[in-house]
């Protein structure tokens, strides 16, 4: 009986003590929402300014709030204003980012798979050197190789082609350190040792074995280099001259400059921020896709066999 009685009693001291432990937790988790929800806003602002802005007519955009809308809808005619401005050169130098984004950041990704899965599963003389100095790479800033980059590609004479910016761009000591920590730890040995007991060659058990577990690993140093290449603004500006080769980061500078010139037409303004809009969807519609692989392949190595 006295079981029966003291039961309720009990419980409703471990209800007590259990809501009072839950509000205790939930104040930390309000000031985290709040922050994270800050973060939201300082990072999609501009974005959303890009968005209402692109489609505005240039009246509406001087005479208008920035982050509202105007009561005239000119989306369509900004972007057909865009793509024939300057005699259609915004699509030439939009298939030119294309063009450095995918050989730049492709190769940079394969480049970096390989080095990375090389340095953690060979071991090799002067290995810890070779970390040591890409670790070193990792801590130099991109612009303060880009004065370098230039007097290389000259003395072999890439400067004001597409190759003196794809090749810099190739080169990456984050994603190759990225590979390497994560080569280490998601390609067993056993694994390895079995292939090779099979009589696999080293290139097969690397695209067929290998390269499986390393996918999410690799979509991460794909995107990241992307978009480092995708929005890169200083190299090209110096290693290219022919307005033909611009990238979009710098053809939009450009236009944007000969907006501030004397004489200079206030519509620029308007082209510009509709071709910024659209230079970044690409990246979203990459990012989006990619992800799907990437979340597979983490729920793949996540799997025990």
């Amino acid at each position: 009986m006295t079981a029966v009685e003291t039961t309720p009693a009990r419980a409703r001291t471990v209800r007590r003590s259990t809501s009072g432990g839950g509000f205790r937790n939930r104040r930390p988790s309000v000031v985290l929402t709040a922050v994270l929800l800050a973060l939201l806003a300082y990072f999609l602002l501009p974005l959303a300014w890009l968005v209402i802005n692109s489609t505005k007519s240039t009246t509406g955009l001087f005479e208008s709030f920035g982050l509202w809308f105007a009561s005239d809808f000119h989306l369509f005619e900004n972007v057909r204003d865009t793509l024939t401005y300057d005699g259609g050169i915004y699509g030439r130098w939009f298939l030119n980012t294309v063009l450095y984004a995918v050989a730049g950041a492709g190769g940079a990704a394969l480049l970096a798979a390989l080095g990375g899965y090389g340095v953690a599963k060979f071991d090799f003389p002067g290995r810890r050197l070779l970390l040591a100095g890409v670790l070193g790479a990792v801590m130099v800033p991109v612009t303060a190789l880009a004065i370098p980059t230039y007097l290389l590609m000259s003395s072999v004479g890439l400067v004001d082609t597409p190759f003196a910016v794809i090749i810099p761009s190739m080169a990456s000591p984050f994603g190759l350190y990225l590979m390497w920590i994560y080569a280490a730890a998601a390609v067993p040995d056993e694994l390895l040792e079995a292939a090779r007991i099979d009589g696999a060659g080293e290139l097969r058990i690397f695209w067929s074995v290998a390269m499986r577990l390393l996918a999410p690993g690799f979509v991460t140093v794909l995107l990241f280099q992307l978009v480092h290449v995708w929005n890169n603004y200083f190299l090209p500006l110096i290693v290219l001259n022919d307005p033909a080769w611009f990238p979009l980061t710098v053809g939009l500078q450009q236009w944007n400059g000969q907006a501030y010139q004397v004489g200079g037409a206030q519509a620029v303004f308007t082209i510009v921020i509709t071709g910024s809009l659209l230079a970044i969807i690409p990246l979203v519609v990459v990012f989006l896709v990619l992800q799907r692989y990437w979340q597979s392949g983490l729920a793949t190595g996540g799997v025990k066999q």
